[in-house]
């Protein structure tokens, strides 16, 4: 059956708003006509969130839902949903409510009119605290700019679409959800746009995410840029600098050694801070070069990264044991 959008919602405790969230997405997209599919993936929730899903599949035909064994986090399930995603373009949004569904319309036409790949959103007036949320995240946005050379505003934004091609071509792990679009592009996905949505004030709970996304948004940038240009080619990092530090130490000791002669017996070489500082260059580099080989052996020998323990699965067909 043709699809127009899949629309994922990743949610953990969101027991109160995931009613008014699938009744307001089910009156815009009936309004305009789309055949959709919403794909809600419970990561672990505490709560009785998942017992709402259920109830919700038996009132909307449209609804799937995918539940973890426990949390994994919001690049997990956005991975599982995305492999199950059938939509010609798939939508992702947040189940707090400070996502505007009627966004969908605009990030649908910009994906099937406009012809992006990927189309992020930009909160451009938003509720949350400016210490803690707002300031972090106008920092990381333009370290994250100028790394990524792609001019979004707003990485993290969780109301994204993207063509069904994009999220089939990415793996979404760890905490990687906050560079989908570095992923895109590091895929061979280059036309990516950006709309100013509606930001909201939240309605229900409090937020998930406390100040350790700020250490763990930070390494993940650096390891998203080191991947994204040696993950398939790692001995080109490793080696070169290998190389130069063994070839540093290599020099420094054989200037040592000249030195040890041209001075006579009286000089010894173990005198020198100089020689141990030879030495341990050329251990580290040496080092640095079997690393990459062993990258290399991980890089190409590397098994699915993504195994999720899933409890149950609403909409599919169970496989039989």
């Amino acid at each position: 059956m043709h699809t127009d959008i899949s629309i994922v919602v990743p949610l953990y405790n969101e027991e109160e708003s995931l009613p008014e969230l699938m009744a307001w997405i089910d009156k815009v997209c009936t309004e305009h006509s789309y055949a959709y599919e919403v794909i809600m993936v419970d990561d672990g929730s505490t709560d009785n969130s998942w017992e709402v899903v259920e109830k919700l599949s038996n009132q909307y035909s449209t609804l799937r839902g995918i539940r973890f064994q426990r949390n994994y986090g919001k690049s997990a399930a956005l991975n599982e949903a995305f492999k199950a995603a059938v939509g010609n373009v798939v939508i992702t949004m947040d189940a707090d409510l400070q996502d505007s569904p009627d966004e969908i319309p605009d990030l649908y036409r910009m994906i099937i009119v406009d012809g992006f790949d990927l189309v992020s959103g930009w909160k451009k007036v938003r509720y949350d605290n400016k210490l803690t949320k707002n300031l972090p995240s106008k920092l990381y946005n333009a370290v994250n700019r100028s790394l990524s050379g792609i001019q979004l505003h707003d990485f993290n934004c969780g109301l994204k679409s993207y063509k069904r091609k994009v999220v089939k071509s990415i793996e979404v792990y760890g905490e990687m959800h906050r560079f989908i679009p570095v992923l895109a592009k590091w895929a061979g996905f280059k036309k990516i746009g950006e709309k100013v949505v509606q930001h909201r004030a939240r309605k229900y709970g409090v937020s998930k995410f406390g100040w350790e996304r700020f250490i763990n948004g930070f390494l993940d940038l650096l390891s998203v840029q080191f991947t994204s240009r040696f993950g398939k080619k790692p001995m080109h990092f490793f080696g070169v600098w290998g190389t130069l530090m063994f070839m540093l130490g290599f020099g420094m000791t054989l200037y040592l050694v000249i030195a040890r002669i041209s001075a006579g017996a009286d000089f010894g070489l173990t005198h020198r801070v100089t020689f141990y500082l030879a030495i341990a260059t050329m251990i580290m580099g040496t080092q640095f070069f079997l690393t990459g080989f062993v990258a290399e052996l991980v890089t190409r020998n590397a098994a699915d990264r993504n195994h999720y323990l899933v409890e149950q699965r609403l909409g599919w067909e169970m496989p039989k044991d």
